[in-house]
């Protein structure tokens, strides 16, 4: 029903930049939010940046190297990763939170969240 689709890892070297795109397709019709969350090896899964409710959140480790960005028209979340360090590596997860009827419709109607499958981030050192 919902699609998340990803683009843009790859392997780059310290320093350098990639963009990172998702866009969610399909029967969503309200989308709260939209942000990337990583996973590294076995670590737990961490918000590195989102745009929910208004407001624009960063991890400490990425602000002032990473921009997120939304294309509401496209239901597009964008992520422009500057200055990549060896500790980015990781993989990335698209995250949309969203109804797919709109909103105040009767019955059932919650928002739910939506996971991309995820896109692989290597920074060489």
């Amino acid at each position: 029903q919902v699609q998340l689709v990803e683009s843009g890892g790859g392997l780059v070297q310290a320093g350098e930049s990639l963009t990172l795109s998702c866009t969610a397709s399909g029967s969503i019709f309200t989308i709260n939010g939209m942000g990337w969350y990583r996973q590294a090896s076995v670590n737990e899964r961490e918000l590195v940046a989102r745009i929910a409710l208004g407001q624009t959140k960063y991890a400490d480790s990425v602000a002032g190297r990473f921009t997120i960005s939304r294309d509401n028209a496209k239901n597009t979340v964008y992520l422009q990763m500057n200055n990549l360090e060896p500790g980015d590596t990781a993989v990335y997860y698209c995250w949309v939170q969203g109804r797919e009827r709109p909103y105040g419709s009767p019955g059932y109607n919650p928002h739910n969240d939506y996971w991309g499958q995820g896109t692989q981030v290597t920074v060489a050192s």
